[in-house]
C-alpha cells in the first residue's frame, strides 16, 4: 500500500472513531460532519491505491514496451 494511501487510511480510521464518540455523546451535528470526513478519507484512499496501481502497470508496459524494441 502507497504511503500515502496509508495516511488517508489511518485518517479514516481516526474519523470513524470520531464519529462514534461525537454520536455516543449525543453531538449529532459533530458527528456528521466526521461522517463527512471518513468518506472524504475514504475516498482519498481509494483515489492514491488505484494511482499507484495504475503507475505500477503504465511502469510495466513501458518496460515490456522497451524490450520489446531493443529485440527488433
Amino acid at each position: 500500500m502507497p504511503r500515502l494511501a496509508l495516511y488517508a487510511f489511518i485518517v479514516c480510521l481516526l474519523t470513524v472513531a470520531a464519529a462514534v464518540v461525537s454520536f455516543a455523546r449525543g453531538s449529532w451535528l459533530l458527528g456528521v460532519v466526521w461522517v463527512l470526513l471518513v468518506g472524504l478519507s475514504s475516498n482519498m484512499t481509494w483515489y492514491y491505491v488505484r494511482r499507484a496501481r495504475a503507475q505500477k502497470e503504465l511502469r510495466a508496459a513501458q518496460a515490456a514496451q522497451a524490450d520489446h524494441s531493443a529485440t527488433c
